[in-house]
This record gives C-alpha cells, sequence and structure tokens, in this order.
C-alpha cells in the first residue's frame, strides 16, 4: 500500500490564493464558479454509476453509501461533498484554501449537512482511511502530481473506490479550456496552466505506480443542445475510477 509522506508538499499557494478570494461566490451557479455547477451534475451521474458497479449496490437506492466514510480532496466549497453526505457518506472535505473551507462549514450547516472540513496539506493530516476517495478537478493545480497521487492512494481504505477527474492536455482543450474560456469569462483568468494538464494516460501510469488500477474512464464532452455530458470523447475533459490492485 503507498503511505502517505509528511514531506510531500503538493499545495502551491498561489493557487490556493486564486481559489480562495472566490470563495464567496463558490455557490452562485452564475457567478465565476458556473462552470462548476454545469459539470458537477455529470460528475455526479459518474460517480454514482461507479458506486452501483463498483460495490453491487441497488441502482434505486436513495442513499447508496450509508455506512461508507467518503473523502474528497480539493473540495472547494463543498459541491461534491453535500451531494456525497446526501447518498448516505460521512464525508470528510480537505481543500488547501482555508477560506473554501469556512465557506463550505457554513454553507453544510446551513443545509444541515454533518460534513467535516480541513484546511490544509492532505499527507499532513491524520485522517485515516476512506472507502470512498474523489478529487474532481484538482490534480492540474498541485505541485507534485505524484506525491499527490501517493497521498490520495494512501488514504484509499482496502476495497475502496477512488474517482478523479481533470482536464486533458490536448491542443483543443488548449484552445477552449484555456485561452477561450478566459476570453468570454467562463473561468476566472488564471484558473488554469494548459502546460499543468495531464493525459489519460499519464494519469494511469501513476496511478498504477501508487498500486491502483484504472477502469472505466470515460470523457466529458460538450456538445449544441446536449451540453456538458458523459462521451468516449475524452479530449478536453475526463473522469477515471480506480481501484487497489
Amino acid at each position: 500500500m503507498a503511505k502517505a509522506n509528511v514531506s510531500n508538499v503538493t499545495i502551491r499557494p498561489d493557487e490556493a490564493a486564486h481559489f480562495g478570494k472566490l470563495a464567496s461566490t463558490w455557490w452562485d451557479p452564475k457567478g465565476p464558479m458556473a462552470s462548476l455547477h454545469q459539470i458537477n451534475p455529470v460528475r455526479l451521474k459518474y460517480l454514482r454509476e461507479a458506486i452501483d458497479l463498483h460495490w453491487g449496490g441497488d441502482i434505486r437506492a436513495a442513499r447508496p453509501l450509508g455506512g461508507k466514510s467518503a473523502l474528497d480532496v480539493g473540495c472547494g466549497a463543498g459541491l461534491l461533498c453535500e451531494p456525497m453526505a446526501r447518498l448516505g457518506a460521512q464525508v470528510t472535505g480537505v481543500d488547501a484554501s482555508a477560506e473554501n473551507i469556512g465557506v463550505a462549514s457554513a454553507h453544510s450547516a446551513a443545509a444541515g449537512l454533518d460534513i467535516r472540513y480541513l484546511a490544509g496539506e492532505l499527507s499532513g493530516l491524520d485522517i485515516g482511511q476512506f472507502d470512498l476517495v474523489t478529487s474532481m478537478e484538482v490534480i492540474e493545480h498541485v505541485a507534485e502530481k505524484a506525491g499527490f497521487v501517493a497521498d490520495l492512494a494512501a488514504r484509499l481504505a482496502p476495497g475502496g473506490l477512488m474517482v478523479l477527474s481533470t482536464p486533458n492536455r490536448t491542443a483543443a482543450s488548449r484552445i477552449l479550456l484555456v485561452e477561450a474560456a478566459e476570453a468570454v469569462g467562463y473561468v476566472p483568468k488564471g484558473t488554469h496552466d494548459w502546460n499543468d494538464f495531464i493525459t489519460p494516460d499519464e494519469l494511469t501510469d501513476l496511478l498504477g505506480d501508487a498500486g491502483l488500477t484504472v477502469s472505466d474512464p470515460r470523457g466529458i464532452a460538450w456538445r449544441p443542445g446536449k451540453g456538458l455530458h458523459l462521451s468516449d470523447d475524452q479530449s478536453l475533459n475526463y473522469i477515471m475510477a480506480a481501484r487497489r490492485n
């Protein structure tokens, strides 16, 4: 099993500061984080399918994560943590930005959800292991990707499930997700550095090095009339599940 190393420093202070400045707007579906509100239902569809497949659950069950623990790393203000709590999980959210954690805690409390939120470096937090580990649109922002994946793997309990999503590093993603998206205000300027994007093969290799096997990678694509949806086209964004070897 991969071991968390307290010397792993994956947080970039400038990235944490960038997203911390946006904390107060995170839950505004028409604000600077609107793109996350639009992609979240697609991520949740994939996550639910992965959960049912992994644990052999009833696809009609309202709380398929009942009795299970979940960790969302790079949780922001809790856009994924809250749905996972409603699916029955005991949820922990970790983020580099204390501002995000403050907003997340207040929002979940107002919604009547018992979610534990912590700010800081994952490798330095004594939080144990979890049945489900998620990290969505995060790895492209970390300083050391292999160390970050190893830290995620170290938090995954035996028999657990990991789900990750991130932009692909392609010519299309450079044009559409960075240049065009920032030019029209779809994402705040400075959100992405295309050179930090990681390909599905590269992420699969990192997960393999951490003792995990990838299954069912899917693309997150967009087309007129359908919007964002799960697809075989991984040229922009993709999402994948992983299990311990």
